[in-house]
């Protein structure tokens, strides 16, 4: 028996106990009941976002590590593994717990299988429909980007595949990667008359005109109900400007409240907004601006089993966050009496592939998308015998294995990589294929670089980074992770000022010194113009040469401050 052979024995044997002799198997029996969701009011929202491209069910870790600082610690949705399941009164050892924490999740994968997919999707939404008449299904965004076939159809695939589903109302982040043209190319063609494309903040640069409608006006049951749009607001920032040059963004609160009052003023009676923020800046927002029901965000791929409830001056305003990866569907049932909401009913849905047959013609659909690209995507480079995941505020070990490729490949001492919060997971004994890498790597600015960098300007970096991810006011946070780092250890005070949260810089056991340059690997530049091997063409390199990921150890900085965190597991 090869070691390889053995280690999936190792793993059937473990998924076996997991299940048999705990509330795991009882929890597998009776797993249809996670769809029997009792109908309530008289408009129904079905809310899916940030599914980045994931066509087909997939494994996804969620996160052992995220963070609440100052005012956050401790709160929605800085809650990871058993504070979570806590605070939700979520029974561990469950499919529900699987769903929404990392708790045990290489045995609970084995147990209860892939999560999400279009064609499961599509199972989903239309047993909800079919109990909820005339319900609205709104897409957050994330959904044009994140695989390979996404890339290389510029998104056709996933255009085609939200068609398919039925999709209302959409806003967008990752899709404007696509460059300006090609977005209006998609929302002035295919998408016109069955899909609105809305964004209440996104302007022209010259006159401050809207590139999209701000927001969308349907008629469900007889009651008028008002989807905003509200795309990332730091998406020249955080990612190329170039690709959307003639475009502003921002969180535009001020004309977000005149959107709201003028959408009340057209006969709104229910009010939503689908919102790209992130789910902190959200619950921000929704305490200073009025007349606002309900926030349906995503962005920052939070799965909140239930909303929170924000008090602000025209009364109160719920707050969810949705997940990511085409894992759940939020489905929130209003009644709404006059014009405003009386009562509501949440459930966060998770998608178990195992439980919802495919609907037969959108898996024809999707395989048909893919056929003309399966021999590429197929592609054997390595198997692993660790999981590889991403998802935290810091390295998980797929990260980890891009930045020891770099380091490898391109001879250097210190490698980044981008805080992606998307990416899906690889069980041990998994190949890993050009499909699974390119889930991780799959943008349009992909090019690998090698800089020279001093110590104080890695330090900057690093101090640039924590800001955005820990600053106490969320109007500053752009809702990513930590840069992830190889070769270079260093401590992290979450909780310090900016500037002085980077501390003991260190390149093996050398402190790294302010004065000194070093060579650093990294990808995904936002710079205009800029030359060099696409990421996964370096890192499948690397894979085919090693063949076999044996061990791994994601690098972490030393976290100061903070002991008892329910944000880190």
């Amino acid at each position: 028996m090869s070691r390889r052979e053995f280690v999936r024995l190792l793993a059937a044997a473990a998924a076996a106990r997991f299940a048999l002799g705990s509330k795991a198997a009882l929890a597998d029996a009776d797993g249809e009941r996670l769809y029997d969701i009792p109908v309530y009011g008289n408009v129904g929202l079905l809310h899916l976002t940030d599914t980045h491209a994931q066509l087909l069910p997939i494994y996804y870790r969620e996160p052992s590590v995220n963070l609440g600082v100052h005012g956050s610690r401790g709160q929605v949705p800085h809650l990871v593994g058993e504070a979570l399941l806590r605070h939700f009164g979520v029974p561990p050892r469950t499919r529900q717990a699987h769903a929404l924490t990392s708790l045990d999740f290489e045995q609970a994968a084995r147990v209860y299988g892939k999560v999400g997919g279009y064609a499961h999707l599509a199972t989903l939404v239309k047993r909800l429909r079919a109990a909820r008449k005339g319900s609205l299904l709104v897409d957050g965004g994330d959904s044009w980007q994140g695989s390979a076939t996404a890339l290389w159809t510029r998104a056709q695939d996933m255009v085609e595949a939200q068609l398919a589903l039925g999709v209302d109302v959409m806003t967008g982040h990752w899709e404007f990667t696509l460059g300006a043209e090609r977005v209006l190319e998609i929302v002035d063609g295919p998408f016109k008359g069955r899909i609105d494309f809305v964004a209440q903040n996104v302007k022209t640069a010259d006159f401050g005109d809207d590139v999209f409608a701000p927001y969308a006006l349907r008629e469900v049951n007889g009651v008028a109900v008002a989807i905003i749009g509200q795309a990332f607001p730091y998406t020249p920032i955080a990612n190329p400007r170039h690709f959307v040059p003639d475009w502003t963004f921002g969180i535009r609160e001020d004309e977000l409240q005149r959107t709201i009052d003028a959408a009340r003023k057209a006969g709104a009676q229910l009010v939503a907004l689908l919102s790209h923020n992130g789910m902190d800046v959200d619950l921000k927002l929704a305490a200073r601006v009025r007349g606002l029901d309900v926030i349906l965000g995503g962005h920052t791929h939070d799965a909140v089993p239930q909303p929170v409830v924000v008090r602000n001056a025209g009364g109160v305003t719920l707050v969810t966050n949705g997940g990511s990866s085409g894992k759940f569907v939020g489905v929130l049932d209003c009644e709404v009496r006059g014009a405003r909401l009386h009562s509501w009913r949440y459930h966060l849905v998770p998608v178990f592939a195992n439980l919802l047959p495919a609907d037969s013609a959108m898996q024809a659909l999707i395989d048909g998308l893919r056929a003309p690209f399966r021999e590429q995507l197929d592609e054997p480079l390595a198997v692993t015998e660790t999981t590889l995941y991403r998802r935290g505020n810091f390295n998980g070990s797929f990260d980890q294995l891009i930045l020891d490729a770099l380091m490898r490949q391109l001879d250097t001492p210190i490698a980044f990589s981008p805080g992606f919060r998307w990416g899906t997971t690889v069980l041990p004994g998994e190949t890993i294929t050009m499909e699974r890498l390119l889930d991780q790597t799959a943008i349009t600015y992909p090019q690998v670089t090698v800089s020279t960098l001093t110590g104080e300007q890695i330090k900057a970096v690093l101090e640039d980074v924590a800001d955005n991810l820990f600053n106490p006011d969320p109007y500053y946070q752009q809702g990513g992770d930590m840069v992830r780092v190889g070769g270079l250890g260093y401590a992290l005070a979450p909780e310090a000022e900016m500037g002085h949260r980077i501390r003991d810089l260190r390149l093996g056991a050398e402190p790294l010194r302010a004065d000194k340059t070093y060579r650093v690997a990294g990808w995904a530049s936002v710079a205009p113009n800029v030359e060099g091997e696409p990421v996964w063409a370096v890192v499948a390199r690397d894979l085919r040469d090693r063949k076999s990921i044996t061990s791994l150890k994601p690098e972490q900085p030393r976290l100061i401050g903070m002991s008892n965190n329910p944000g880190l597991s």
